[in-house]
């Protein structure tokens, strides 16, 4: 083909913003590139809403047309009641996930729906987790309604099996709480201790007893309240015979406020109430950095978030919505275009193009024919096929994935903290020199042993030891969050830093699914040719069309005198006297060849086949360099659910033992396992169904998501796959976590060196304790902020600590 063609003139749709480079719909002298867009703009204006388009340079978002039957089933009662969160008399209330929302204008649009459809009596948004409540007189309107004017207006609700088992996913506010109340008590003890500090003895003493009691009573809540989670550790972790970074801390707490208790109230001086206060507060600033996480992301599915509510049961020649939990075997069910099959089903229509790439891996629909056996979890390509249940939901191929072993492990971290292992010798040798110092001043001097065994257990309360890991692990998290990689929990990055081999999977991983490349094979096209077919692909909405559309790159000149689309077939016009063509095999030539299973879409013009577009998916831009990176330093393996056609160009980046196609889900499985009987520490990639099972059993698994907040399997991290090239350095940076909780760890180690000393000499005073403990604590912090800041710079290309301060936030962050 000639590849000088003029370039044809682009244009941005006014409500989505979209580049596009089709026909426009024109309205108001702005264009558009479809009716769903246009018809929204239509409802905006018609309501007085044109504001919408001036908070946001690309407000709005693609629509896509609405099934009238789509979402039948919220008329079910079981159904509608189950969503609802209140009901009472005339109003009632849904809360709805709509993973549409991105910026304040989608925020002001959902907020006034009221305006659209008086009917809504008011609507709230949360942006972080992207959830619409919305409270509506339903004598006016019904659930269904409601759901299908947010779908008109762009935002589709996520409805799904799993929606009816959600749970507030909001993080604890007790570590908020806890932290208040630790805060102030620490601030007022100390203030309190300020005669103290500063050696005010005349005229103190007759106040020190009074400022003691207060100091106690300040105390009492953080002793019998903010403390009691690391009481409950110690306890779980000496009863199973182990023994965590908690109880050393405990000891500390305890020897802090026995000791303190004994001075004032014994008069024999002013005890350390502060310590135990701000040692306290800053381990709880530690707890509630690592717990918080991403609430907007969904790291735990199972089959369940991938399944709809309800299906189309043909009853009496009648279709009927039909509950999922209510299908049984030999119900006939109508499936439509890019809708799941629910249950494994024997094909009743004559023909169907199952799209299986979600749950083999396989890229290519696969065509059936009347009589088959369909799995669960495909999406018919086409036109509505009817299906009969062979098997109910819970016993379908697809949840047979769900039943292996690797989805009812508990969720722990394969690898044991290393925090947790080094507090096993700490809190020995802490026991150990606080005994070997009790008998040297029992020997020396007997009066003094109490009091330096418990100076030993104060100074040596590994306060800045715990903090090491939440605040270098936390910030690197955060790091990563700002590339799009979010993590499940900080543990995970210490996992990461020791991974020995990733496992890629292909579709959708190494290749983007709404990206082909595109050759023509046949005799040369001319430039009328392409313009014909050109003119009759701009007439269709479907993928392939706009791609063979946008690959040819002319302007549309002509327009048909007759037109046909068959769904799921292909396309035919009339040009003048001229018929074209454009379809599947079957569909141009009435001949099905056994091929190698690549989309192809074939061409005819004036009955002459001229030849056919082969699609392949389209790789990645960044994928050569990100896998000559990680070559250098890991092992790689490659997991396709594909057939062997690219197995030549990948050689050059895997060798040929790890590379394995036509992997089913178990396989991969299989696979992830042996390698981690073999002592590998496993990474797994992947996007689908098929790759929960290895994305589970791997110790690292992270799904690769070009929208973050759509479905994805059950995993350990989330991944943008738009930033795919950064994985290297991701790495990188979590290998740099733990270098960072290592320095930390020595840093932690000095500090109590020096506070050892003065503990064993007996000269540990209040006002030691009040500067050694907390400098040590905010040193530990400093270390690791710094750290990990001048890291992700150096891997990731980000501004240093002070820039990052005032940079731009991560979309994470509420903004409301």
């Amino acid at each position: 083909m000639d590849s000088t063609r003029k370039k044809r003139q682009q244009k941005n749709c006014f409500h989505c913003g979209d580049t596009f480079a089709g026909r426009a719909i024109e309205m108001d002298d702005r264009q558009f590139c479809c009716q769903g867009c246009a018809t929204v703009y239509e409802l905006l204006s018609e309501n007085g809403m044109d504001a919408f388009y001036t908070l946001e340079d690309r407000p709005g978002v693609r629509v896509e047309a609405l099934d009238r039957d789509r979402y039948a089933f919220l008329d079910l009662p079981e159904v509608a009641q189950r969503l609802l969160q209140f009901e009472e008399g005339k109003h009632a209330r849904v809360t709805l996930r709509l993973p549409a929302i991105h910026c304040s204008s989608c925020i002001w649009l959902l907020e006034n729906l009221h305006r659209i459809n008086p009917a809504v009596i008011s609507s709230g948004v949360h942006f972080t987790r992207k959830q619409a409540s919305i409270l509506f007189n339903k004598e006016q309107v019904t659930l269904r309604q409601v759901v299908e004017l947010l779908v008109k207006l762009g935002y589709p609700p996520e409805i799904n099996l799993s929606t009816f088992e959600q749970k507030d996913a909001r993080p604890s506010r007790k570590w908020v709480i806890k932290i208040g109340v630790a805060g102030f008590c620490f601030g007022n003890i100390m203030l309190l201790s300020l005669p103290e500090y500063l050696g005010m003895g005349e005229g103190y003493e007759s106040y020190a007893m009074f400022f003691g009691a207060l100091n106690i009573l300040l105390a009492l809540p953080v002793f019998f309240y903010a403390a009691t989670d690391y009481y409950r550790s110690a306890w779980a972790s000496l009863r199973s015979g182990q023994v965590n970074i908690d109880v050393p801390i405990t000891l500390g707490i305890f020897a802090l406020f026995g000791r303190s208790l004994y001075e004032i109230l014994s008069q024999t001086g002013a005890g350390y109430m502060d310590s135990l206060a701000g040692l306290l507060f800053f381990l709880l600033i530690g707890k509630w950095f690592q717990e918080k996480t991403y609430q907007s992301l969904a790291f735990d599915r199972n089959y369940e978030s991938y399944f709809p509510v309800a299906a189309r049961v043909v009853k009496d020649n009648r279709e009927e919505q039909v509950p999922l939990k209510d299908l049984k075997p030999g119900m006939e069910i109508i499936v439509r275009n890019r809708e799941l099959i629910p249950a494994d089903s024997l094909l009743v229509s004559d023909r169907a193009s199952i799209d299986f790439s979600f749950v083999t891996g396989e890229s290519q629909p696969v065509q059936k024919n009347s009589g088959d056996l369909i799995y669960a979890g495909g999406r018919q390509s086409g036109t509505a096929i009817r299906l009969r249940i062979e098997k109910p939901v819970d016993q379908s191929y697809l949840t047979d994935l769900w039943n292996q072993q690797v989805f009812r492990k508990a969720d722990a971290n394969p690898t044991v903290a290393l925090i947790n292992k080094v507090s096993r010798y700490f809190t020995m040798v802490v026991l150990l020199i606080a005994a070997l110092g009790g008998l040297y001043w029992i020997l020396t001097e007997p009066s003094r042993w109490a009091q330096v065994v418990t100076a030993v257990l104060i100074v040596a309360c590994p306060c800045a030891l715990a903090l090491a890991a939440p605040f270098s692990f936390g910030h690197t998290l955060r790091a990563m969050g700002r590339n799009a990689l979010y993590l499940r929990n900080s543990e995970t990055v210490e996992t990461m830093a020791a991974v020995t081999d990733i496992v890629f999977d292909k579709t959708g991983t190494l290749t983007r699914n709404d990206r082909y490349e595109l050759e023509f094979i046949g005799a040369g096209l001319t430039k009328f040719q392409e313009q014909l077919i050109s003119s009759l692909v701009s007439q269709s909405s479907h993928p392939l069309s706009r791609v063979i559309d946008e690959y040819l790159d002319c302007d549309p000149e002509y327009e048909p005198i007759r037109y046909k689309e068959v769904a799921g077939a292909g396309l035919q016009g009339m040009f003048g006297d001229e018929w074209v063509v454009v379809g599947s095999e079957q569909f141009v030539t009435g001949d099905v060849l056994d091929r190698d299973g690549a989309t192809r879409v074939f061409v005819k013009i004036g009955g002459k086949l001229l030849g056919y577009f082969l699609f392949e998916a389209g790789y990645r831009s960044s994928f050569q360099h990100v896998l000559e990176d990680l070559s250098k330093n890991y092992r790689l393996h490659l997991l396709s659910g594909d057939g062997d056609r690219e197995r030549f160009k990948l050689s050059a980046w895997f060798d040929e033992e790890q590379l394995h196609f036509s992997q089913t889900p178990f396989d991969k499985l299989a696979y992830v396992e042996k390698l981690q009987r073999d002592g590998r520490v496993v990474m797994m990639l992947g996007d689908g169904l098929n790759d929960s099972g290895a994305l589970q059993a791997a110790n690292v698994g992270i799904s690769i998501a070009d929208n973050v907040y759509d479905f994805t399997p059950a995993c350990d991290a989330i991944f943008d796959g738009r930033e795919f090239g950064k994985l290297p350095g991701l790495l990188f940076l979590a290998r740099g976590g733990m270098k960072t909780v290592r320095a930390s760890m020595v840093l932690s180690f000095f500090y109590n060196v020096i506070g050892l000393s003065f503990a064993l000499s007996g000269m540990l005073s209040p006002l030691v304790a009040a500067i050694l403990m907390p400098v040590s604590s905010i040193s530990v912090v400093v270390l690791a902020t710094l750290s990990v800041n001048n890291r992700a710079s150096k891997a990731l290309g980000e501004p240093g600590m002070f820039k990052a301060i005032i940079s731009k936030p991560d979309q994470n962050q509420q903004i409301l």
